[in-house]
């Protein structure tokens, strides 16, 4: 991730599900909330609920490789946490990708790719 960070310690989760406006969709439930910094921070979390380990952290890393992938469209100064619901088990990369930029467009946070001609 070239212009984010993770958010790793639970303070910073905590601060973010108090403080934070958030939206969700099917599969995920996102908190967002302004800071003061030229960069997104985003957090990861995944019930016990979801799954096993295994498939925990495959959803883990399809949502991070999803923001990765379009991260330049993300406004920065944001910290975000995301946390996957139950029904996202099964789910793909573009399943995941797709919920996740349509979260980012609710909270104002994604710009759109232009169109090409």
């Amino acid at each position: 991730m070239k212009f984010s960070e993770s958010l790793k310690k639970n303070k910073d989760f905590q601060y973010v599900y108090k403080n934070g406006k958030s939206l969700a969709n099917k599969y995920l439930v996102m908190y967002v909330v302004q800071n003061d910094l030229d960069k997104n921070r985003l957090g990861i979390s995944v019930s016990k609920k979801v799954g096993n380990s295994v498939v925990r952290h495959r959803l883990t890393r399809l949502i991070r490789e999803s923001y990765r992938i379009s991260e330049e469209f993300f406004k920065c100064g944001f910290d975000m946490v995301v946390i996957v619901r139950v029904s996202a088990k099964e789910n793909t990369y573009q399943e995941m990708e797709s919920a996740l930029i349509h979260l980012g467009k609710l909270h104002n946070l994604y710009k759109c790719k232009k169109q090409r001609k």
